[in-house]
């Protein structure tokens, strides 16, 4: 699994961080400043699915006929980076959100999986859906298409700095998906970011209990002071009481 110094997402980590979801992690990168961080366009194959992993890029040109002559057979650009592939990480894929042809299909999904991949992340498409879908890697893609990536795509280099879904992916940053889309994360401010997320968790759950339980919106959402202090003391308190069992 990829946890070097330049990744350092770490099993205690990669658990904080599935443990959030993609709405309240992009609210705390949010409060950060960063605002391009959303890959837009793409949904997940399968709904449910969620992943976390490190980045893997892939880059594909646009088609033409003498370049894909060179490029586009054998061992290419795109079936080295699957081949290529650790465990733990996304491959993600920039085909210019060009939904015209697919950028991989059941074979390579399986080849994927059988390295231990967290997931794949494309803004192009992808053919053979259903088997894709039973292969059981997660595969969040601009939509399904049945042409192979010849009619509209070159598969050229890897390893790169690349822009999926308008969003600008550099080999190592961090990405979750779920069914709100996926999210890239500097790998330096992944752990604060995890954390702030989680803790704002617990907040919106007790205040939807408290809206569930007849309370308007108005000064819980967000908290006043008032209810800040009566979140504190009941936060405390369940605190205390977990302390206190045997």
């Amino acid at each position: 699994m990829n946890t070097t110094p330049d990744s350092p997402l770490t099993p205690a980590l990669r658990e904080k961080l599935s443990s959030a979801p993609v709405a309240g992690l992009s609210a705390q990168l949010r409060r950060k400043g960063l605002e391009g961080v959303f890959i837009d366009g793409v949904q997940p194959l399968v709904a449910g699915q969620k992943f976390v992993g490190t980045a893997r890029t892939l880059r594909f040109v646009p088609f033409r006929e003498d370049l894909f002559a060179r490029h586009g057979g054998g061992h290419n650009a795109q079936k080295r980076t699957f081949d290529a592939v650790e465990e733990g990480e996304v491959l993600v894929i920039e085909a210019r959100g060009e939904k015209g042809a697919a950028t991989l299909g059941d074979v390579l999904a399986i080849r994927a999986h059988a390295r231990g991949a967290a997931a794949v992340v494309t803004d192009g498409g992808v053919r053979d859906t259903e088997a894709v879908a039973a292969v059981g890697i997660p595969v969040f893609t601009a939509g399904p298409h049945p042409a192979v990536l010849g009619r509209k795509h070159i598969p050229w280099d890897a390893g790169l700095t690349i822009a999926c879904g308008g969003a600008t992916v550099q080999p190592g940053d961090i990405l979750v998906g779920d069914a709100d889309g996926v999210i890239v994360i500097p790998p330096g401010i992944a752990e604060e970011i995890a954390d702030a997320a989680i803790a704002q968790e617990e907040e919106d759950g007790w205040i939807a209990r408290q809206v569930a339980a007849g309370h308007p919106v108005q000064g819980l959402f967000p908290m006043n002071a008032e209810w800040r202090a009566r979140y504190e003391a009941d936060r405390a308190a369940r605190s205390d009481t977990v302390r206190a069992a045997p």
